[in-house]
Formats: C-alpha cells, structure tokens, sequence
C-alpha cells in the first residue's frame, strides 16, 4: 500500500537517479575491460582445412607458414599473459563498481536514510573516497597498459604481423581501453554529485524531523 509507493518514489529522487547512471558506468567499465582482455587464442594452424590459419581477432586469414605461424602464436599468447593481469584488475574494479550503487538503491528504497540520517554522511564519505581513488587507479591501469605495449613481446608481435600486411595490430592503447578510461572519469564525477546530494538529502531530513519538536 502506502509504504511500497513511498518506498518506489525514491527511485524518482535525485540521488537514485544518480546512482543509476553510477550503475550503467560501472556496466560499461565491465564490458570495455573485458574487452581489452581480448581473446586467448592467437594464430592456431589448422592444416585440416587447407593450410588456413584462423585468428580469433579477425577472421581467416592467409601468409603465415611454418616458423612465421608459430612465432605469431606464441607472441599473441604471450601478449595475451601480459595484458590478462591487468584486465582482470580493471574487471574486478568495475564489478564492485557496479555493486556499490545497487546496494545503495537497495538501502535508499528501504528508507534506511530516513530511519538512519546518519548513514547519508557516511554514504558521502564512500563517495568521496570511491572519487579519489579512481584517479590513482586510472593510472595504474593506463600506465600498466602502456608498459605492455612498449615491450618488445608487441613491438615484435606488431612488426610480424606488419610485415605480413596485417593491421590493427599496433601496440597503442585501442578504444575499448581509451573508452574504460573516460567512463572512469565520468563515474569518479558521478560519485562526487551523489556525495553532494546525500549532504543535500541529510539537512533535509534532519529539519524534517525538527519540525514535529517545533510545532
């Protein structure tokens, strides 16, 4: 009855509307991290069907033989373990990104804030500290990631599949990684509004609760 639509209209405040945008970007940090992780396989020859070797970034491709087949097998592979630590950081980053502000939602729903005033000071120093911490730990990954790319395991994988005629295989930061970056400064901005909203919402609940004692 009346407690599940007052409890519904919290969905409608401010603060939830923020924390549902706080949720598509930690989505999208998910995904663009995963992404970045890219595929375990490599150049993988396959000389049951013809001598075509199939790469699992682009489709069939032909001009690797013998040595030159291998080589690029074990580069991708290689490549591979070198960027994989620092995708599954960056996913694991985004998972608990994701989960913050749907226990948030959850305890705003059940008007824990109303019950708890003091909880909202407490969700803004989360926020502020979620903020501030994004800024280390997107240099950390970025920084990390231009380390892989500098190493000679891709500057060699890069040359190799150049010399074949291939592209896209450069050792530079690709979208997905560029995307992830930008999102991140977007939910570190998104966390400081919904740290300014939860001080807003704390005053008014307090005076809110004043005003019974007044009358």
């Amino acid at each position: 009855g009346s407690l599940e639509r007052r409890r519904c209209l919290y969905l409608r405040t401010g603060r939830a509307c923020c924390q549902m945008v706080e949720v598509l970007l930690a989505a999208l940090i998910l995904v663009c991290s995963s992404v970045s992780c890219g595929s375990a396989g490599g150049y993988t020859g396959l000389p049951a069907l013809g001598g075509i070797y199939y790469y699992q970034y682009g489709g069939a491709y032909s001009g690797f033989s013998g040595a030159d087949g291998e080589r690029a097998q074990q580069l991708d592979q290689r490549f591979y373990l070198l960027k994989l630590p620092i995708a599954r950081a960056a996913m694991a980053v985004g998972g608990g990104l994701l989960v913050f502000p749907c226990v948030l939602i959850l305890v705003g729903v059940l008007r824990v804030p109303w019950h708890f005033p003091a909880w909202l000071l407490i969700e803004c120093t989360l926020y502020i500290v979620i903020a501030v911490g994004t800024v280390p730990a997107l240099y950390y990954f970025l920084h990390s990631l231009l380390n892989v790319y500098n190493s000679s395991v891709c500057k060699e994988r890069e040359q190799l599949y150049q010399s074949k005629g291939y592209q896209g295989f450069w050792c530079s930061l690709h979208g997905a990684e560029i995307a992830a970056g930008l999102l991140c400064c977007m939910a570190a901005m998104a966390y400081l509004l919904s740290a300014g909203l939860a001080v807003r919402d704390y005053r008014t609940i307090h005076e809110q609760k004043r005003k019974p004692l007044q009358l």
